[in-house]
Formats: C-alpha cells, sequence, structure tokens
C-alpha cells in the first residue's frame, strides 16, 4: 500500500480550513491543517509535507509571504494558494499555481492537488521485460513520465 502524502492547508477561516481537511482526508491525503502563516512555517520546518494548500488573505503575514519563507526552505515542495478575490493573484505570484475561490470546483482542486503531487514525485519506475526465456526473467527500470 502506498503511503499516504501529507497536506499543509493554512486558512485563518476555521470554517474553510474544515471543509478542505475533510474534503482532502476522504480522498486519501493526511492533512495536517494550521490556523496562521507563522504555525505553517513552523510545521513545514520539520518536513515530511508533499504540498502546501494556503489561503492568500491572513492577518499578520499573507500566503505569498509565508510561500516565499517556505520556498527558501524547500523548493521543490508545491505550493497552492487560494484567494476569494481575483485580484489576489497579482499577490499569489510566488506560489506554483491560483485557484480563485468560488470559481474553482473541488473536483478541479483536487485534480491540481492530484497533478502537483505527481510531478514531485517524478517519472514513475515500472519493470520491463529485457530478455525473457523459459528459464528467467530479466527486468530493468524505465522511467515513464506521469500522464498530466
Amino acid at each position: 500500500m502506498r503511503p499516504k502524502k501529507t497536506i499543509l492547508c493554512v486558512d485563518d477561516n476555521d470554517q474553510a480550513l474544515a471543509v478542505r481537511k475533510f474534503l482532502l482526508e476522504t480522498r486519501g491525503y493526511r492533512v495536517i491543517a494550521v490556523h496562521s502563516a507563522e504555525e505553517a512555517i513552523e510545521r513545514f520546518r520539520e518536513g515530511g509535507i508533499d504540498l502546501v494548500l494556503g489561503d492568500v488573505v491572513m492577518p499578520q503575514m499573507d500566503g505569498n509571504e509565508m510561500v516565499r519563507h517556505m520556498k527558501d526552505i524547500a523548493p521543490e515542495i508545491p505550493m497552492i494558494l487560494i484567494s476569494g478575490t481575483v485580484k489576489a493573484f497579482e499577490r499569489a505570484n510566488r506560489a506554483d499555481a491560483f485557484l480563485p475561490k468560488g470559481a474553482c470546483t473541488p473536483v478541479e482542486m483536487l485534480e491540481r492537488i492530484r497533478v502537483m503531487i505527481a510531478r514531485k514525485r517524478g517519472p514513475r519506475k515500472i519493470l520491463r521485460p529485457v530478455f525473457v526465456s523459459p528459464e528467467a526473467a530479466v527486468f530493468e527500470a524505465a522511467s515513464h513520465p506521469v500522464a498530466s
């Protein structure tokens, strides 16, 4: 069985955070939910995060600044920012993706998350036969790009 991928979910709105956490957990993700950018950065430093999903507009530190700090720590981790205002997209320029609240369905968000985690993982390794005889088969690893 594959290990669950861990998503760090950040939002100062309790209701929005609970809905995202439920949606992601019912799809098999492990979710770490936090209420502030500062708390998210602390948790991110501990490692083990496969993707960050955060709100742009938060008190003290906005999502874009949070992403900047996290990218300094681990630039390879995909990060998605969400905002209820389309104008916030202009401020969400450090994340790998931006999703507008309300204009993006849960299915679209889940697909974006799936694709970004797959890209982080890299190409899948599969075993293909190199030489097959009745006595034995020899296999080698082959890289195949993940369909997106």
